[in-house]
This record gives structure tokens, C-alpha cells and sequence, in this order.
């Protein structure tokens, strides 16, 4: 696992601490500031002349992200955004050489342990995963969850840092996992910018850790801007910590303790916040730490200048209140160091930082350019036996004269070559398709792996245990199946928690959990209020801190109020650290047909293809849903799990191994044999499938139906292609809109498992209408498949292949 250096950062709080210790802290702290801030005016250079891509940095807030390392312990937590380098420097969570191979897109994790290239620059992250998936002792590590671009989207996640600290404090018995916490002692600290405390997902996590009482640190970095629009468009008062004084917490109260700060101001940014963390961490009470006069000197990003919207009176403001300046000024006034020292610090800081630029470079070029002259060789030696000579040789050279060439430079030319020689068949041209293939499986480990956790603890490898039942199993509502399920599951492994809304006190609104509160706590069973996005957040945070939570989105529909944690957050955690974290996530929630057009959704289109990374199962009952539970609970990969909404009074047989046996992912069942059609449905609409298909018999049509019982993945043993070879024909039946999971169920079937050659009819979907259900049964008859339809949809491909044995029927 790649190391980075650490800094000995000291606080200035230590009681003994002497004048010359004190000088020698703050003359550190001023090198990584300083350094930092080089860092980003190389940086940005680094973009404009064309040796990165983009850039965004965090110049202007150096001094107070130094104050905020000196209380960052080990086991403690930061789930921030992409102004944070300072602080990631000073912890030693990061170091120059890392921060311009991410600049760099340097898709190594020797390299760039944050991302592997595949991150923005300044989006950090620490790799708590080992290359098997196990975990890293995380109290003997600091801690950085994996930055995303969407400013305030960190939010919920951070929530869920926090929460864990709470759940390992007040549960004795989750004592055993001592890898993950001390006694709950530790702070998940986040910033975030004043722009973005104007977005829900700030309000609703903040709100959060104020009923739940969590020790959450947010820092918040405020230099009056959000790109371009000021304060006054941005705040209420133009000042967030004025907004916040309601959530001050006063005696008998819960809620926040409030700080603010000017960002420039060295000695009380340390003061500061040596005070609100030891609150934090003590008291276990959410701080925000308002930092106010920041600056951005180079404005937002690479992408624009801040000249275009800021005054000359307020650029020359931001000029004489640069943190870096007043904090040099302080420490000449102090005695510290004087100008003469502060200058050759300064210079001594500029060549490192100019060094560890180069080194970087260097390296990736060379790396580069070794592929290139490889390629080039190749190239230039199959044109010694192809007509096409002068061609290729014209190929080689525009690759030899590419200035900062990149590994696409290489494939293109390597691509237009075989083009040129694409009716030659000569040694040397098979050599040359040799070295693409080895080299294209090298790219695919570093631009396209990881999507899962991909190891040994992958739900993917849990082995098939059958379901078993007694003889004299007795039929109950399949919710009871489901209760029996987590029941089994929460004696067995005490990291398992599950919390939404109603959870708690009436065991959700279907029942799944009745009577588990009582049993296991209130701590391991919770209520929550109604906020979609930060329950998601909640139990991503708790995952990536060794839990195993299941997060409940009481409805389908509402799961949209949770899609940018879903999408930008959880599912692309493990590819955007390159395996780096994780987090198993259990998101459980119930749709498809009811009444009503915000209770009766069924999106797949949408999640398929906004939950890349996560694992999508659609089971058509609550045993097969038990099954997946009793999966998913040993994996390590996050996934959603859509229950029927109007399956839990629909009766089941209860399981003998109610809590062991597995429904594996993937795996795709044949509920009924069939000769004529094969019929692909899942979920809901699978009971009137094999309705219609007792009627069909009656009319002579045969039809095979098949669940795929999981969506991501699909069918990996090409269950539904065999299918089709034998029944040439194809009736895919989806409660989603047209062309949404159908569109997807497809590609998987007649592309992927190549099922378009064994066709002799044209496939057909038979989906919901293009709105929402309407109330009602018969709004629910006329907008989604009904048995009606199934039946006329089957009857009317039969007639197509063979009119006189089935006239049609109207």
C-alpha cells in the first residue's frame, strides 16, 4: 500500500511548551503553507500550458486548515472538498509529490493513492482497503474519506463518520471491533465553502447531527464568494454563522456549538479550534467553526479569472489580507524569524516544491514516452514489409513529434497503423496487434477496474445454500419471512444496524422489523426524520467504519431525494479510489405496483444507469429477498434491494434456514419451461406472468419465464441467451417506462449474450405507460402491464410467425 510522509505538526497549547519549541512549530507551519500555496501557483501554470488538465486549489486558506491539523488525531475522520490540500499536507494524509501526480492524472497508486489518476486534483483520499479487501487497523491511521466534485455533497457522508463514533461509544457491544474505534473518541471533521452551505444537502445533514447529536466538526471556509456570485446573492444576512444562532445549543437543549474566526488570524485559528474539538470530542456534541476573511487569490479554478467579477477594492483587500502575509508579518512582529530568515525559508520552498514538480513530470513522461519508442519500433518495423511504408512511417514521426504525448497518443497511432495495413498479413503486424492487446488489459487495470470491490469478500463469491423448509413449514405473510430474516441476521453479527424512517418504534411500515427494537435496541434498530439523503449518507459513513448497516428509503419513489449521495458518492467510491475504500452499504426500500403516482414507482431506468457500483436486486417475493439479505450481509460491495410493495400479506412458506440460506447475485432462475417464447420480467409483474402463462397454455403457447432476480449484475451464466436458443423469441415485460430497463434488460440479452442470432421474430418490450400510475385500480390497469396485455403481447408474437394456427384476436 502506498505511505506518505508525515509532518510533525505541533500545538501550541502544550503546557511546557517553550519559547524556542513554539518558534520552531510556527516556522513549520509557515513552510507547509507556504509550500501549499507554491504548489498551487505551479499548479495552475502546470494547466495553462497544457501539461494538465484542470485545476483547482486551495490558495487562501492555508493558515486555518494549519490550525485545524494540530487537533486531527489518529482514528479521527475528514470528509471534505477540493480546497483542503494545506491541511492534508500538514496532517501527512498527503505530500507535494502525491498532489502533482494527481494533477497529473498519474494513474498509479504508488503515485497517486487517493484516486490512481482518476480524480481531479485536490480531491483526497486515504486507502483504508487492503489489496484482499480487508480492512486497515483505521485507529492507527488518519483518515479522508474520498473527496467528489459536488461541493456540498460530502454533507451526508460525513454525518454517517460521525454517527459511527456515537454507535461505538453507546454500544458496548460493538467493544470487539477496536480496529475501527476508541471508545467513540473520535471527530469527523468536514469544511465546506460558503457558497455551498446555500444547498439541502448542508441544511439536512446539519440538522441531523443536531437531533442525533453526533461529533461532527464542520468548518466552513468563507471568502464571500461562490465562483462568481457574492454573499448577499448567496446567504440570508450575507453570514451562515447568523443563519445557524437558532442551533445553538442552550442549557436542556440539543444542537450546535458555533465558532467564528477570521481566516488570517494564526494564533486565534489555533486557539480556536484546540477549543471546539476538545468540546467535540469530549462532549460528543457537532461544532461549526465559521471562517470568515478568506481569500482566493487565484480565483476559483483554472477555468477563469476572479478579475472578471471582483472589485479593485476588494482584490486589493484580498491582497493585503492574505493570510499568508499577515501570518509572516506576525511571526516577523513575534520575534519569530526575521525578514532575512522569512525570505530564505520562502526560497528554500519554491525549489522544493519546483523539484517535486519536475520529479513527478519526469517520471510520468518517461514512463510514456518508454511505451511510445516501443510502439514507434514496432511500427516503423512492420513498415518494412507492407506497401504502406511512407504511411506508417508518417504515422511515427507525428507521434515522435507530439509535445507532452499521452498514452492515447500512442493507441491512435497504433490503431491508424493497422487501418493502413489492414489487408497485409505479415509477423510483424500480429507483433504489433500482440503489444496493443498487453498493453490495453494494463490500461483497462488503470482506467477501468474496480468498479466492485473485486476480492475474495465480493457478495459475488458467497457460495449457494439452498432454501430448506420443514414439512410442516407453515404459510405467513412474507413479511414475516423478512422479520424472521433480520432477526436471524442481527443475533448473529452485532455490527448490523438498520434505521429509516418508521424502523424503530413500529418496525417500518410493512412490518419487517416489528418487535426488533425491543429485542436489540434502540441503537441498532432507529428511527429517523424524514431526510432521504443524509439516511443514505448515515449508513455510507457508518459502512466505510466497519459496520454493516441496512439505510431504509421508506418508498421507491422518494429514493430520488437520495440519487446524488446514491450516484456521485456511493457507487463510484471504490472506482474513484481505484479500490482504495469502500463501503457496504445495504439500501433497502419497496416498489412497483400499488396506487397513486408517488407510490407506485418503479425507476429502473434511471438507477441502472445513474447506480453504476452498486448492485441492483429486484427479487419477486420476500424469500428471495431474505436470500439476497443473507448475501449481502457477508460482502463487501454496497447494493439496493427493491422489495414488492404489495407482497408482504401475500403468504410464503417459512424457510427452515431462514437466516443462512442464499439467493446469489447474478444468478438468473427459470420459474417455468417453455418451448414457444421466453418472457424476461422481475419484481411485481413476474406473479402475472405465470398467471398469463396458465391461460397461453390453454392456447397452445409454451412460454419460458425467467427472473433475473438482479439487474447489476445480470444474468452471468447467459440463462436468458439459452433460453432463446430455443424458443427464438423474445418478450421482455418491465412496470418501468419504455425503452428504460427494458432498453437495458436488451443490450444485456441480445448483445452482450449475443441472443440477436437465435431470433426469428422481432423482440418486443411491454412496458408502463409514459407517465406516472394514476390512483387507483384502474389507473393502475390502464398505465402498467396487466394480465390482459401479458397475454395479448405473447398471443400477438405467436400470430406474427404463424397466423393460422393463431388467428389474431381483435
Amino acid at each position: 500500500m502506498p505511505e506518505t510522509a508525515i509532518h510533525a505538526i505541533g500545538r501550541l497549547s502544550d503546557a511546557e511548551l517553550s519559547f524556542e519549541d513554539f518558534k520552531k512549530i510556527v516556522i513549520v507551519d509557515y513552510r507547509i503553507a507556504f509550500e501549499s500555496r507554491q504548489a498551487s501557483l505551479i499548479g495552475r501554470r502546470e494547466v495553462l500550458t497544457g501539461k494538465a488538465k484542470f485545476g483547482i486549489f486551495g490558495d487562501g486558506k492555508e493558515v486555518a486548515q494549519l490550525a485545524m491539523a494540530k487537533v486531527f488525531n489518529k482514528g479521527d475522520w475528514r470528509a471534505g472538498y477540493y480546497r483542503d490540500q494545506t491541511f492534508m499536507f500538514a496532517t501527512g494524509m498527503s505530500n507535494l509529490l502525491e498532489f502533482f501526480a494527481q494533477l497529473y492524472a498519474y494513474p498509479d497508486i504508488e503515485k497517486d493513492p487517493a484516486s490512481g489518476g482518476r480524480q481531479m486534483n485536490c480531491h483526497y483520499a486515504t486507502r483504508f482497503i487492503n489489496a484482499d479487501g480487508s480492512w486497515v487497523n483505521q485507529v492507527e491511521t488518519m483518515n479522508c474519506a474520498a473527496d467528489i466534485s459536488t461541493t456540498g455533497g460530502h454533507m451526508p457522508r460525513l454525518l454517517g463518520l460521525a454517527y459511527a463514533s456515537k454507535l461505538y461509544r453507546e454500544n458496548k457491544e460493538l467493544e470487539y471491533l477496536n480496529t475501527f474505534s476508541v471508545n467513540g473518541n473520535e471527530v469527523a471533521f468536514g469544511t465546506i465553502g460558503n457558497g455551498s452551505t446555500s444547498e439541502g444537502l448542508f441544511f439536512e445533514a446539519l440538522n441531523a447531527a443536531g437531533v442525533l447529536q453526533v461529533p461532527m466538526a464542520i468548518s466552513v471556509w468563507d471568502d464571500e464568494y461562490a465562483i462568481s456570485v457574492p454573499a448577499k446573492l448567496q446567504t440570508t444576512k450575507e453570514d451562515i454563522s447568523e443563519v445557524l444562532k437558532g442551533f445553538q445549543r442552550e442549557p436542556g437543549t440539543n444542537g450546535y456549538e458555533i465558532f467564528k474566526v477570521r481566516g488570517w488570524d494564526y494564533v486565534a485559528l489555533c486557539e480556536t479550534y484546540e477549543r471546539a474539538i476538545t468540546l467535540c470530542r469530549k462532549e460528543h456534541v457537532p461544532v461549526l467553526i465559521h471562517v470568515t476573511e478568506m481569500t482566493q487569490p487565484q480565483g476559483h479554478s483554472t477555468s477563469g479569472s476572479h478579475e472578471r467579477y471582483k472589485t479593485k477594492e476588494r482584490l486589493a483587500w484580498e491582497d493585503e489580507h492574505d493570510c499568508l502575509l499577515q501570518m509572516r508579518k506576525w511571526m516577523i512582529a513575534s520575534a519569530i524569524a526575521s525578514d532575512t530568515e522569512m525570505d530564505e525559508l520562502e526560497a528554500d520552498a519554491k525549489k522544493y516544491v519546483r523539484e517535486c514538480q519536475r520529479q513527478v513530470w519526469n517520471e510520468l513522461s518517461d514512463e510514456i514516452r518508454l511505451e511510445l519508442n516501443e510502439a514507434a519500433a514496432l511500427i516503423e518495423k512492420l513498415a518494412q514489409y507492407v506497401p504502406a511504408k511512407e504511411e506508417l512511417r508518417a504515422v511515427v514521426l507525428s507521434l515522435r513529434e507530439c509535445v507532452d504525448p499521452g498514452r492515447r497518443d500512442v493507441f491512435a497511432a497504433i490503431r491508424k497503423a493497422l487501418r493502413l495495413t489492414v489487408k497485409d498479413n505479415v509477423l510483424q503486424k500480429q507483433q504489433l496487434i500482440n503489444w496493443l492487446e498487453e498493453e490495453k488489459i494494463k490500461n483497462t487495470a488503470r482506467f477501468n477496474s474496480k468498479l466492485f470491490s473485486e476480492t475474495s469478500q465480493s457478495p459475488l463469491n458467497v457460495g449457494n445454500i439452498p432454501v430448506r423448509y420443514y414439512e410442516d413449514s407453515k404459510l405467513i405473510d412474507g413479511r414475516e419471512v423478512l422479520n424472521a430474516c433480520f432477526d436471524a441476521n442481527f443475533e448473529r453479527d452485532k455490527s448490523i444496524v438498520a434505521f429509516g424512517e418508521d424502523v424503530g418504534s413500529i418496525g417500518d411500515v410493512n412490518q419487517g422489523f416489528a418487535g426488533l427494537q425491543n429485542k436489540y435496541g434502540n441503537l441498532r434498530i432507529t428511527d429517523t426524520g424524514i431526510r432521504e439523503a443524509t439516511i443514505i449518507g448515515q449508513g455510507m459513513g457508518l459502512a466505510m467504519r466497519g459496520l454493516k448497516p441496512i439505510a431504509e428509503i421508506q418508498y421507491l419513489d422518494y429514493l430520488l431525494y437520495s440519487i446524488n449521495v446514491l450516484s456521485d458518492d456511493l457507487a463510484s467510491l471504490s472506482y474513484r479510489t481505484n479500490g482504495g475504500q469502500k463501503a457496504p452499504l445495504i439500501v433497502r426500500t419497496r416498489g412497483h405496483r400499488l396506487e397513486g403516482i408517488w407510490h407506485s414507482g418503479s425507476p429502473l431506468g434511471l438507477i441502472l444507469n445513474s447506480m453504476r457500483g452498486l448492485h441492483i436486486c429486484v427479487p419477486r417475493d420476500m424469500t428471495q429477498a431474505a436470500g439476497m439479505y443473507n448475501v449481502l450481509l457477508q460482502g463487501d460491495e454496497p447494493a439496493l434491494v427493491i422489495e414488492c410493495l404489495n407482497g408482504y400479506r401475500l403468504k410464503e412458506r417459512l424457510p427452515a434456514n431462514v437466516g443462512e440460506f442464499t439467493v446469489q447475485l447474478g444468478k438468473a432462475e427459470i420459474l417455468r419451461q417453455g418451448t414457444d417464447i421466453t418472457v424476461i420480467s422481475y419484481g411485481s409483474t413476474l406473479r402475472i406472468v405465470m398467471e398469463a402463462a396458465n391461460e397461453l397454455e390453454k392456447l397452445g403457447i409454451s412460454i419460458e419465464v425467467i427472473d433475473p432476480q438482479t439487474l447489476h449484475p445480470f444474468d452471468t451464466e447467459n440463462v436468458c441467451g439459452n433460453s432463446l436458443k430455443k424458443t427464438n423469441k423474445l418478450l421482455i415485460i418491465d412496470e418501468d417506462l419504455p425503452g428504460a430497463a427494458s432498453a437495458y434488460i436488451l443490450q444485456r440479452v441480445l448483445e452482450a449474450q449475443k441472443g440477436y442470432y437465435s431470433l426469428d421474430a422481432q423482440p418486443r418490450t411491454l412496458c408502463a405507460q409514459e407517465h406516472r400510475p394514476p390512483y387507483g385500480s384502474d389507473g393502475d390497469y390502464f398505465s402498467k402491464p396487466s394480465l390482459d396485455d401479458i397475454i395479448e403481447a405473447i398471443y400477438s408474437l405467436m400470430n406474427e410467425t404463424n397466423p393460422n394456427k393463431f388467428p389474431a384476436i381483435y
